[in-house]
């Protein structure tokens, strides 16, 4: 789906506001996300720093390389301001961070959940598709998100699975923001499965929604 100028960014939710975290990480050609989804099913992308920056990090942005400094402190900044149940992250590339971030957080909190196993991210991708179509996610407007949601491409794999891919032969096209959503949605069901929330009311908060093409 592609991005419209005159759709509205929202702000991030409430300091406080019980979330999960997603986070797709690379080095040099691909995008690092982080995303998160509130306890009410909103998905956003949080805003770090001082000038409130998103925690979406393009290479050509930053000298050809992720600023995995600049990760660093954006993870940093969203257990302090949110209360954060898990935190799911790819750990192609950022086991050392991600270790650290465990042992600073709590290993309860920042798992690493691998996205090339095939049957698990199948079974992921379905389940966000699903909950995107009856409303039990929805998203902040973020236009870097929407964009990565638009390039992503359902990849046929064996025994009638199918993955995430850029389109065929447009490598520039990132979808890394989709998969850290993705992320997020699959931590988010299993902390509800686990009864990990905290008590407290459940608000919906937005009706926006995207998807795959």
């Amino acid at each position: 789906m592609p991005t419209r100028p005159n759709r509205v960014w929202l702000p991030n939710p409430p300091k406080g506001t019980q979330i999960t975290a997603g986070f797709d990480g690379s080095e040099t050609d691909d995008w690092t996300a982080l995303r998160c989804q509130t306890r009410a099913g909103r998905q956003f992308t949080p805003r770090y720093g001082p000038d409130r920056r998103p925690t979406i990090w393009r290479p050509e942005e930053w000298g050809g390389e992720i600023p995995r400094d600049q990760v660093a402190v954006a993870v940093s900044e969203v257990f302090e301001r949110w209360q954060v149940a898990r935190m799911y992250c790819d750990p192609f590339g950022w086991r050392t961070e991600i270790g650290e971030w465990a042992a600073e957080h709590g290993a309860e909190k920042v798992v690493e959940w691998a996205t090339n196993r095939q049957k698990p991210m199948y079974e992921a991708i379905k389940t966000f598709e699903t909950d995107l179509r009856t409303g039990a996610i929805t998203h902040d407007g973020c236009p870097l998100t929407e964009q990565a949601m638009g390039n992503a491409r359902k990849v046929p794999l064996p025994g009638q699975r199918y993955g995430l891919g850029k389109p065929h032969g447009e490598y520039h096209r990132k979808i890394d923001p989709a998969i850290a959503s993705i992320l997020a949605r699959e931590a988010a069901g299993d902390v509800t499965s686990t009864n990990g929330w905290d008590e407290k009311p459940r608000k919906k908060i937005s009706d926006r929604m995207y998807g795959f093409n």
